[in-house]
């Protein structure tokens, strides 16, 4: 009868007594783990976080790009967001004949933008100026943290109000509160109405909170243009979503051809998102599954030595009343031992460098990414240490005695 809490204290011993080696021979089941649970948590932090951005515009949400944006397959076209910024046809009274359209459209909210310096007294920052309309607090989701968005009435005028992104504020005015204050932008002066709360980074690395707010004809006039590069819709509801957009595109073809335009439902943006970072996971993580491979080899190889080391000392155990059996268990439990231990060494590293990467960019260790990994790393100890333990089982006692 199998002994296996025996077993199972020698095959400990046996790897305690070459700790070093068992180190080295654990170090692919290490770094192949690490990097698949690692980098499947960074792919599932980037989903998480582009779902959780679109989400925050609403389900009832349309965005008009200028151009055709989408080629003939539904994928994105090859035009350069460059490009298609620079070639838009998209003009404000598009913005005043789509506010007509009171059964399909509650808001509109045009907007451009320009990178310029802001400064109040002797501090000065880089910021991105965003020209919009008063309903864009609403329509984009950018509340206030102090003060309030711009009104119609400054919109309406060109005032020069402007409202500050949550980081722009603090490196401008410090402890200082900026309300009714009066800063810079492009040498211009404009006065403090509101600061909005802090939102991060949006989806491509730019954060909202180095962004300033002004009305779309203040910065029409300061920037001598009279160009949109996006509008924003919010719809009544979403079960007619549609007909919304049907609506929407018709409005809009009355002044402009098919191709200079697009509207987008942003489930069709999130949809197309997804797939793509969904595929790069998986690319990635097989990528980093092939370390698995290599250290399942190089388990097999270390076993095989050991297999070669201990001899003798399989002879002995076999002369002694050990079976076959016993032997082979022995020996796959080793090989489980070291790949269970580096997987467990792995995935602890993959926590703390999701930890350090969460710094820069959103990432979230999955239970599921853990068992996986974890599984398929014992799986592989267990496979790979079979050759090993059949051929110390098949070992000839008396020849093992014998060997030098």
């Amino acid at each position: 009868m199998l002994n296996f809490t025996n077993i199972f204290s020698v095959a400990v011993k046996a790897i305690w007594v070459n700790k070093v080696r068992s180190l080295l021979t654990m170090l692919g089941i290490i770094i192949g783990v690490g990097s698949v649970v690692l980098l499947t948590s960074i792919g599932n932090g980037l989903r998480a976080f582009v779902t959780d951005e679109f989400n925050q515009l609403g389900a009832n949400t349309l965005i008009i790009f200028p151009n055709d944006i989408f080629g003939d397959g539904g994928g994105f076209s090859s035009k350069s967001a460059a490009s298609s910024i620079a070639n838009s046809k998209l003009k404000l009274t598009d913005v005043t004949n789509l506010q007509r359209l009171r059964d399909h459209v509650t808001q509109v909210a045009p907007f451009n933008l320009q990178t310029d310096t802001a400064s109040f007294r002797t501090t000065q920052e880089t910021v991105t100026v965003l020209g919009t309309t008063f309903e864009y607090a609403q329509a984009f989701n950018t509340p206030t943290e102090r003060g309030s968005f711009f009104s119609k009435s400054d919109d309406a005028t060109g005032e020069r109000v402007v409202v500050l992104g949550f980081e722009v504020a603090n490196q401008l005015f410090g402890q200082v509160d900026p309300i009714g204050k009066r800063i810079k932008i492009g040498g211009q002066s404009y006065q403090v109405v509101g600061v909005a709360e802090k939102k991060g980074s949006g989806f491509g690395g730019l954060s909202f909170d180095t962004y300033v707010y002004v009305p779309l004809r203040t910065f029409f006039r300061q920037y001598d243009t009279d160009t949109i590069i996006r509008i924003i819709v919010k719809t009544p509801d979403t079960e007619r979503l549609d007909q919304h957009l049907a609506a929407i595109e018709a409005e809009l073809g009355k002044r402009l051809d098919d191709d200079e335009f697009s509207v987008v439902d942003q489930s069709e943006i999130l949809g197309t998102i997804t797939q793509i970072l969904g595929v790069l996971t998986l690319a990635l993580g097989g990528i980093s599954a092939i370390s698995l491979v290599v250290g399942g080899i190089g388990i097999m190889n270390i076993m095989l030595v050991s297999v070669t080391e201990r001899t003798r000392e399989i002879g002995l155990r076999k002369a002694l009343g050990a079976t076959p059996n016993v032997i082979l268990l022995q020996f796959l439990i080793e090989a489980a031992l070291l790949s269970v231990m580096g997987g467990g060494i792995g995935i602890g590293l993959a926590f703390a460098g999701t930890l350090a990467v969460q710094v820069f960019i959103p990432a979230v260790v999955t239970p599921q990414a853990v068992a996986l990994a974890f599984g398929v790393s014992t799986l592989v100890g267990l496979v790979f240490g079979v050759a090993p333990a059949r051929r110390a089982a098949q070992l000839s006692p008396i020849e093992a005695l014998r060997y030098e």
